[in-house]
């Protein structure tokens, strides 16, 4: 039995991969817009069950796993920047404080659904104008939540982090191996 991944994401790939997970990547092409008001938790988990959702019609009675990333300051949800003025903007923002990311992931098999998410603080050192700008110009920050992947060149400009680094990179393992586990999947 082998997992089915709805993302794209090479970075969750590699994540399932470093375990030892087998899968295959059946990307969900969902709506991520979110009507009324929710919690940034809620926002991630209702996002990573619309997306498992909408692959595990394709796959039924196989377990789908959908995951959703977010970053969150001041309450407020950053997104993917849509061009290199928006990342540096955000970039900025981000500049010697602390956010959290988020990461909601849903598994189902059949009748079952499991939706839960991780939250870890990350803390970016006071950034000068040069360092956001070279770190722009890598080209990093265009299709990732905040402008930024901790795995990356970004790595050399965060402080601290409090939590699950995996849940900043896009899957926390430890969680998705336990959802695993509930479904009897033969993890280990």
């Amino acid at each position: 039995m082998q997992i089915v991944l709805a993302s794209s994401s090479p970075r969750r790939q590699e994540l399932l991969r470093q375990v030892g997970l087998s899968f295959v990547v059946d990307p969900s092409d969902v709506d991520e817009q979110v009507s009324g008001p929710v919690t940034p938790g809620e926002l991630v988990e209702q996002l990573a069950l619309r997306k498992a959702r909408a692959v595990a019609v394709r796959h039924p009675g196989e377990p789908v796993l959908g995951a959703d990333t977010i970053v969150v300051i001041d309450g407020e949800v950053l997104g993917k920047p849509s061009d290199r003025e928006q990342a540096v903007a955000m970039l900025e923002r981000l500049s010697g404080r602390t956010h959290q990311v988020m990461t909601g992931v849903a598994l189902i098999q059949g009748d079952r659904e499991i939706v839960s998410h991780e939250e870890t603080n990350v803390r970016f050192a006071p950034l000068t104008r040069e360092q956001i700008h070279w770190y722009v110009e890598t080209g990093e920050p265009v299709d990732k939540a905040g402008a930024y992947g901790i795995q990356g060149h970004a790595a050399a400009l965060i402080e601290s982090i409090s939590g699950d680094y995996f849940t900043v990179v896009g899957l926390p393992l430890f969680r998705t191996v336990q959802m695993l586990s509930q479904i009897g999947y033969p993890v280990f």
